[in-house]
């Protein structure tokens, strides 16, 4: 299914994502136009996978008897595009980018849970 698909390429992206927040230091100067074009040229396509995930989805929980719920998609889909943006520009502490992470982990791995017990 498209939906589990889009799991594992995120949770890759993801993955990829935390070691480079880890690696680097926050950019000097944010506002510096080829970090932007940097920043956009690496996230863009990643930012177009998650709105297609989001719609898969909202697609699978609307309507089904599982435990996820269209507001922790959501939910899900905000947070994903805020690691995207601070694993760049490493503006958030270590805790939080974590605790954000793991949120994200979570909701792929009830999604996961939820399509393969139905």
């Amino acid at each position: 299914m498209l939906l589990l698909t889009y799991i594992e390429e995120l949770e890759k992206e993801l993955l990829r994502l935390k070691e480079y927040y880890l690696a680097h230091e926050r950019p000097e100067n944010k506002r510096d136009p080829e970090f932007f074009a940097f920043v956009k040229e690496n996230t863009e396509p990643i930012f177009e996978k998650v709105d297609h995930w989001n719609e898969e989805a909202l697609n699978f929980v609307k309507n089904r008897n599982v435990k996820v719920h269209p507001q922790q998609v959501e939910s899900t889909e905000e947070n994903i595009k805020l690691l995207l943006l601070h694993s760049y520009y490493v503006d958030v502490k270590r805790k939080r980018y974590m605790e954000l992470y793991q949120s994200v982990l979570y909701v792929f791995d009830s999604l996961k849970n939820d399509f393969h017990n139905l």
